[in-house]
Parts: C-alpha cells; sequence; structure tokens
C-alpha cells in the first residue's frame, strides 16, 4: 500500500531536482519505468507524469509508446542506435576542392561553392567553418589602397618633414592649408536641440519631421595657425577642375598679400 506515495515521491524528486526546471525525457522514461514495474496502467501513467512535470510532460501517445516498450521487457530507457546516413559531402576530397574555390574567389558565396563542388549548402557551410576554419567578414573601408613603394615614399616624406619641424620651430607658421566641405541650405533641428523644459501636467511639444536640404554647394577654405585667410563658396553648375582652382589660387594669393603681409 504504500506504492503510490513512493512513485509521487519519486516522480516529484526528479521534478525539484532537475536544475533549471527543464526535465529531460529520459528521466521521464526512468519514471514510466518505475510506474511499469509498480503495475500501473497507462493512463495513470500518463496522469503521473502531467501532474509532475506540467507543460514539459511527455504528449500521451508517447508516454503510452514507451509504456508499452517497458511492459514488453526493454530495460533501457535511451533512444534506440541509428545506422544513420553515411556523410559523403565532408571527404577529404570535397574539402579540398572547397579551398581551392575559395582560394581561386575569395568572394564567392556559399551557393556559388554549392553550385562549383557539387554539394548541399549545410555541408558547404560545415566545411567552410569546421574544416577550414573560415569565417565571412566585410571588407575594411580605407581612403586609398596603397602599393608598398607609396607606402614607403609616404612614410620617407613624414620622416623629412617631422626632422624639418624639429630643426626649424617656426616652420608650421608659415605653413597654410586648406580643405573643401559641402554646406547644405539649412541642417534640420537635431532632437536634443528641440528639447524643451515643461512642467509635468504640460503636453509635449511637436515639430514638423524635416529633411536634410536638397540645397548645396561645396566652400573651399584655406586657414593657417591665426585663422581664415581665404574662403570661397563654389557656383551652383560650375566643375572643380584644374582652370577654376587655378583662380582660387590666385585670389588665395591676393588674400595672403593683404591678410598676412609678413608671409608674403
Amino acid at each position: 500500500m504504500l506504492h503510490m506515495p513512493l512513485c509521487v515521491y519519486c516522480i516529484s524528486r526528479l521534478r525539484f531536482s532537475d536544475i533549471g526546471g527543464m526535465a529531460e525525457v529520459d528521466e521521464q522514461r526512468v519514471c514510466i519505468k518505475f510506474c511499469v514495474r509498480l503495475g500501473k496502467t497507462g493512463s495513470e501513467t500518463f496522469e503521473m507524469l502531467k501532474q509532475a512535470f506540467g507543460d514539459l510532460c511527455m504528449s500521451r501517445s508517447r508516454t503510452l509508446e514507451w509504456f508499452g516498450r517497458f511492459k514488453n521487457g526493454r530495460t533501457s530507457t535511451a533512444n534506440d542506435a541509428r545506422s544513420g546516413r553515411p556523410s559523403t559531402a565532408t571527404t577529404p576530397s570535397k574539402v579540398e576542392q572547397v579551398r581551392a574555390a575559395v582560394n581561386q574567389d575569395r568572394r564567392h558565396t556559399i551557393h556559388d561553392l554549392c553550385a562549383e563542388v557539387g554539394i548541399g549548402y549545410g555541408a558547404c557551410q560545415q566545411i567552410l567553418t569546421e574544416q577550414l576554419n573560415m569565417h565571412r567578414i566585410a571588407a575594411k573601408f580605407l581612403p586609398r589602397v596603397l602599393t608598398q613603394d607609396q607606402k614607403d615614399s609616404r612614410a620617407a616624406i613624414c620622416q623629412e618633414l617631422k626632422e624639418t619641424v624639429i630643426n626649424d620651430p617656426t616652420l608650421l607658421l608659415n605653413v597654410i592649408t586648406g580643405d573643401e566641405s559641402i554646406v547644405y541650405a539649412y541642417d534640420p533641428e537635431t532632437k536634443l536641440q528641440s528639447s524643451q523644459w515643461r512642467s509635468p501636467g504640460s503636453p509635449r511639444p511637436k515639430k514638423a519631421r524635416m529633411q536634410k536640404s536638397k540645397l548645396k554647394t561645396m566652400l573651399i577654405c584655406f586657414f593657417d595657425q591665426e585663422g581664415i585667410v581665404h574662403r570661397e563658396f563654389v557656383p551652383p553648375g560650375m566643375t572643380v577642375n584644374a582652370d577654376f582652382y587655378c583662380d582660387v589660387l590666385r585670389r588665395l594669393r591676393e588674400n595672403v598679400r593683404h591678410k598676412r603681409p609678413q608671409k608674403w
């Protein structure tokens, strides 16, 4: 007459000892096997499992299936061994074919490699990530892609300029540099700029969404350590070419003569 309390106690212990509340299927199978040995019916076993495991309980059909297996003499609670399908896509020859295709063109997608090598998407992905230890990453944007000679030349020029500045501390005082920038007719007000101090009962301020201005032009500006020497806007429709820039430099030269006579 201690069978019922013992069975409930066993299932309850398995439920509360399960770390994280996730009941394993093997534990439920142990409980089914235990109920079979106690002489319980399949329906009684399912009700007890449902009471103990709740939403994580096995389905009724699955419970009755394992109940019948244990009742017919099965002792193991593990799944039956499967023969499985032999792997033909991850052979060494296929791995080498994928490696050669990637080395030939590293921009190949997995779909391109599947079509070229003749294997499935999952197998190709497995070869790339597990066998070849490769991961697809985006290219890094650089201002210029320089050759080694160009890099060496820039390094030599920078070193020469550095030594010149060290030998002549006043060199940078005589340097005038310039830059170009796109200037819009107006800039939309940012969310922070539109913020206001309001009391709790005040309505929230509103504003219309504004897009960035479609009217824009280029600003050319030359400056030194003392400030701006010359600036001008490129006229609408004007192409900035060599002839236009020569005129800009002539106007710069005149401004240097008027604003920086000591450098003239």
